[in-house]
């Protein structure tokens, strides 16, 4: 007759409390942060009725909506791992936490360094890739919007290396007036300085400012003697400003950055530490 081995726990779970509901305060925080970007993300494309229109999405890399989509699961994903295998005292998906989190880790320390390495391969790669974005400007309104974003509020800039760049697109070449487009020769308003003091923004700031002879027509068009100056649009492209606004603020993203690297190195520590706790309770169960 078979003898059923009965298991009984001799002590209370000594599971420490305080790390385990470490882990799942924050990665509450960072679930829900990641439901609400997959949540924007899902809506921006339910505004553009891509669900029902998969074959227009030929440049989904490019797609702010999908990015948002992307990164938000990615954080979604985590967040529930770590957040219900500390609730639960699961490590299965605490050692999935961890996984995750170091695999993000080595990717991007593998980014920085290559970056560091082959700065101006990268860098040139880079310029041709975000050349397509001014492709494709009017194609995708969210893609629109962050590229006016990115030109007028953030790096005040016109172009990947300058003006010239939005020759790249149909509407603003300088060909396309042969065939009736008045943003011919042109760029985007984003590009235009804004003046002080002014309430409405002109949208049509940026018509002909790349034609040849533009201040001469424009003053004479104001009956007024014809003068010289600068263009009345950001000049330097939107790659050097990049550079620029991380050589002001080094400090303040090699902080964000350090803060990001040690927040990820806890989470794989503590995650490590309370499944070791878990293993030992579980040792003393016979």
């Amino acid at each position: 007759m078979a003898v059923q081995q009965k298991y009984r726990r001799e002590e209370v779970s000594e599971v420490s409390c305080c790390l385990k509901y470490i882990i799942f305060s924050f990665n509450v925080l960072f679930w829900m942060f990641g439901l609400s970007v997959m949540a924007v993300g899902v809506w921006a494309w339910t505004e553009k009725n891509a669900f029902n229109n998969l074959s227009k999405l030929t440049h989904l890399a490019l797609d702010p909506a999908f990015a948002l989509i992307l990164i938000g699961g990615i954080t979604f994903i985590i967040g529930f791992t770590g957040c219900i295998g500390a609730l639960r005292e699961n490590t299965c998906l605490l050692g999935s936490y961890a996984v995750l989190l170091a695999v993000i880790l080595i990717l991007e320390l593998t980014a920085g360094v290559l970056t560091f390495v082959f700065k101006d391969s990268i860098k040139s790669q880079a310029t041709e890739g975000l050349q397509t974005f001014i492709v494709h400007y009017r194609e995708d309104p969210d893609q629109q919007n962050l590229i006016d974003w990115i030109q007028e509020d953030w790096l005040q800039c016109c172009g990947i290396k300058g003006p010239e760049d939005w020759d790249l697109n149909n509407y603003f070449n300088c060909s396309s007036q042969k065939v009736g487009s008045r943003e011919a020769c042109g760029v985007p308003f984003s590009c235009c300085k804004r003046k002080l003091n002014e309430i409405v923004e002109n949208k049509q700031c940026g018509y002909d400012v790349r034609k040849e002879g533009f201040y001469a027509e424009k003053w004479t068009s104001l009956n007024l003697p014809t003068q010289t100056g600068e263009r009345n649009i950001y000049e330097r492209g939107c790659m050097r400003a990049a550079e620029e606004w991380v050589e002001d603020n080094f400090i303040g993203v090699l902080t964000t950055v350090m803060t990001v690297t040690i927040l990820q190195i806890l989470g794989i520590c503590f995650a490590q530490n309370l499944r070791a706790d878990i293993f030992a309770q579980k040792g003393k169960w016979h």
